[in-house]
């Protein structure tokens, strides 16, 4: 990505792509510069045809709710120079000629790429009603899915394989949300999948960086279960992609070649989550996605005599030592120096280990209203969490002081 402290210079270029009637498809706007208030956590933009009569769409979520405009050409630049005007520090425009990056750093500096373009459109779509997009697109033929069943030969995606294809989606959306592409410096990204089971989401992972953000990914798999493992190179060389290896070890004995820039660990069970996340933790990696299954390891500890009428039925206990369980790991992750966020992964009709906990380096490390939160927990539950005995000394250095 191109370098300039000339804010001038990307609004310039950010207008001339949002303005071309005959290319343009899309603006995103998210995320803000350092500590500035910005009223909006997203702000997209795009070309609809509202009874018959070409207006441009600006919708303004805030994170409870969304606010949807439509304004004639005559107002479009006056919005859109409101909406430049605010400190996002991401900005995304998608056209049918190519994408346009702009992403602000906390000092100031303005990073401009240009990538292929990310949607197969050839002219706007005017439609008023929302079309989904999906990151691997539907109704297009896609190799990969067509090699895991989920799409036939026409790239259909099959009745039974609905789930599966959102599933892999929306893990492809969530990953992309928190650690854009254009974050990756020289558009290399090493990422390590620990539990990584059949690898349908590390091989999604590989291929859309690959394949439709022009990255270089590097992507790693390790699963404890060698037939597992084999299944997986068996695909791997059967789609002929390089840069994608699989290994046969245990999360906590595994020693990367590479600090992992992304660390996954989707659906591992139990404690291996929280081994992961440990192992993300001490390898250093920049971020942090864990979509954690069964976990049993607090259910058993749990001693708070007021919740005792609630404790005495075991669907309720597990479902508390679930949500406590991704409690604990969100506090860690935060006292280790990373924004954490736990969302839903994907709706409960597809799965119901749909949450997922999502961590990016960029917090001071030690902070004690988190150690406060996280010891006050402890001691009102009555537990030892298992990821605070994997992290050992990385973690008592901050909870003794």
């Amino acid at each position: 990505m191109a370098d300039t402290r000339d804010g001038e210079e990307y609004r310039a270029r950010v207008r001339a792509e949002v303005l071309e009637e005959a290319t343009f498809l899309r603006l995103t706007a998210t995320g803000k510069v350092g500590r500035h208030d910005v009223p909006w956590v997203k702000v997209a933009v795009r070309p609809v045809l509202v009874r018959g009569r070409k207006r441009m769409q600006f919708s303004y979520f805030d994170g409870k709710k969304d606010i949807t405009k439509n304004f004639a050409a005559a107002k479009v630049a006056e919005k859109l120079e409101d909406l430049l005007s605010l400190p996002f520090s991401q900005i995304h425009v998608q056209s049918t000629s190519g994408d346009l990056h702009v992403r602000i750093t906390k000092k100031g500096r303005t990073l401009i790429g240009r990538a292929k373009p990310s949607r197969h459109e050839r002219e706007p779509v005017l439609s008023h009603d929302r079309v989904k997009h999906y990151p691997l697109p539907v109704n297009a033929p896609d190799a990969f899915l067509q090699a895991l069943g989920i799409m036939d030969r026409s790239g259909r995606v099959r009745p039974t394989m609905q789930g599966k294809f959102h599933q892999i989606n929306e893990f492809l959306r969530l990953m992309c949300q928190m650690f854009p592409p254009e974050d990756f410096v020289g558009g290399v990204v090493n990422i390590l999948d620990c539990g990584c089971g059949n690898a349908y989401l590390t091989f999604a992972a590989y291929h859309y960086m690959n394949h439709h953000r022009g990255l270089s990914a590097r992507v790693v798999g390790v699963d404890s279960n060698e037939e597992m493992i084999d299944h997986c190179r068996l695909l791997r060389d059967s789609l002929g992609w390089d840069g994608l290896d699989f290994r046969v070890s245990k999360i906590a004995e595994f020693s990367p070649t590479t600090r992992p820039d992304l660390m996954l660990s989707l659906h591992a069970c139990d404690t291996a989550t929280d081994e992961a996340i440990a192992q993300g933790i001490l390898w250093g990696s920049r971020g942090i996605l864990a979509a954690p299954c069964c976990q049993h390891e607090l259910r058993s500890q749990l001693r708070a005599p007021v919740f005792r009428p609630m404790l005495r039925h075991g669907v309720l206990k597990e479902r508390t030592a679930d949500i406590l369980t991704d409690a604990f790991r969100a506090l860690v992750l935060r006292i280790m120096g990373y924004r954490t966020d736990v969302v839903q992964f994907v709706s409960p009709e597809h799965t119901s280990k749909n949450l997922m906990i999502r961590a990016k380096k960029g917090l001071e490390p030690g902070q004690k209203a988190f150690i406060g939160e996280y010891q006050a927990l402890k001691e009102f539950w009555g537990v030892e969490p298992w990821l605070e005995g994997m992290l050992g000394a990385e973690l008592t250095r901050f909870l003794g002081s």
